[in-house]
């Protein structure tokens, strides 16, 4: 006789950013319904869309397993697992893709399986059966080293903000300055407390941000210019911002590198 948890609908969200694989995914799973209920809580475009989705639709019923793309716009696949990892209650991954190039990577993302379109409904029925009876999450931290490996950074650093994930785009950061255990990003429009390490930025974003001392990068595009101090303290001189009027120190020791790599 099936438990509850094998009879218990699954709930899933859809995210592919093709509308019409998205319904071939709905058509497969009524044929399933019989045989491996589940019930579609919601469908989203892209990694970005997704994550807005579940804080949107936060304390409602939860997702069980979110049946994912890997090529998508705005924010693929494999960084939206990443995200994933980071929240309380972390949904079990199924990719759904055309390539085949992924699998090795999907499976070290702790993906349940890895399906290549045109998906089948018995490979649909095994990654949810696969599904129903795991419930650990991945490992965030792994997700993320190994996220940064495959796609050379990510598109949005997480921001967690009473009780909400914020998505940082690391395109719009003018730069980072670390605080005791905690590394402030800077935008034009405001500051995000992560939790993340300067080493780990600089090596995921060597060819966007440039080290200034110990405690802070500055993005290349952010630059405006250089100036030494006029008196002698922590800084031996000054990086100059295009938007904003503050200034960052820049130590003796990274004056000359910063200022070559910066081509000034």
């Amino acid at each position: 006789m099936p438990s509850l948890q094998e009879t218990q609908p699954l709930n899933l969200l859809l995210v592919d950013d093709e509308p019409l694989a998205r319904v071939r995914l709905r058509t497969l799973l009524e044929d399933l319904a019989p045989v491996c209920p589940t019930r579609v809580l919601g469908e989203a475009e892209n990694g970005l869309a997704a994550l807005e989705w579940l804080q949107n639709h936060a304390g409602e019923a939860s997702v069980d397993v979110v049946l994912a793309d890997i090529h998508m716009p705005r924010m693929d696949g494999l960084e939206l697992a990443g995200h994933l990892a980071g929240l309380e209650q972390v949904p079990a991954m199924i990719f759904t893709t055309a390539y085949d190039n992924h699998a090795v990577q999907a499976f070290e993302l702790d993906a349940v399986d890895y399906l290549l379109k045109p998906v089948r409904a018995q490979r649909l029925q095994a990654a949810l059966d696969k599904a129903r009876l795991r419930r650990p999450g991945p490992d965030a931290t792994r997700l993320q080293a190994l996220g940064q490996r495959l796609r050379g950074g990510r598109s949005h650093l997480p921001c967690h903000e009473r009780g909400r994930l914020l998505l940082v785009p690391v395109a719009e950061v003018l730069y980072f300055k670390a605080d005791l255990k905690y590394v402030t990003a800077r935008t034009r429009e405001r500051e995000y407390v992560l939790d993340e390490t300067l080493t780990h930025l600089e090596e995921e974003y060597p060819e966007r941000f440039i080290r200034l001392h110990r405690g802070a990068l500055v993005a290349r595009l952010a630059l405006a210019g250089f100036e030494r101090a006029q008196e002698d303290g922590d800084a031996y001189g000054w990086a100059l911002l295009r938007d904003l009027p503050e200034k960052l120190p820049v130590s003796r020791r990274q004056w000359a590198v910063a200022r070559e790599q910066a081509g000034a």
